[in-house]
């Protein structure tokens, strides 16, 4: 699997995004932006001092039915399809396939040859330059 870089992206998977929006914004004094997912579903990225710091996705049934409320950390890849291609060939498995996040990058979710769990990202270039 083709991990080159520390964590980038943190998201937070939950079942009350209203609960979630307010309670960081009050306390983190963030900001959200929220987009349309290719699904129809909704997403909000988070912001501090007009920058992109997370993002808050809406776990939903039957889809998701047996994951509580959690924190996910994505970590960055140059090529999200070689990384799932690497992933399954180094005995991986792809649990949730990329998927683009406008203003975000592209996003999938994998397992390491032992079960573990972790989210790779494809950040968009705009969203590079400006970290």
């Amino acid at each position: 699997m083709m991990l080159a870089q520390p964590a980038w992206w943190h998201e937070l998977n939950t079942w009350e995004p209203e609960v979630a929006l307010a309670f960081y914004g009050r306390t983190l004094g963030w900001k959200f932006d929220s987009t349309t997912l290719p699904d129809g579903g909704s997403y909000w990225i988070a912001r501090k001092d007009n920058k992109p710091v997370g993002g808050i996705f809406e776990l939903t049934s039957p889809q998701f039915s047996d994951i509580p409320s959690h924190w996910m950390t994505y970590l960055t890849v140059a090529d999200i399809e070689k990384a799932e291609e690497d992933t399954v060939r180094e005995g991986g498995e792809v649990m949730r396939a990329s998927a683009l996040v406008p203003g975000v990058g592209k996003l999938a979710v994998v397992t390491d040859s032992a079960g573990a769990l972790i989210g790779l990202i494809e950040p968009e270039a705009a969203i590079v330059a400006a970290n």
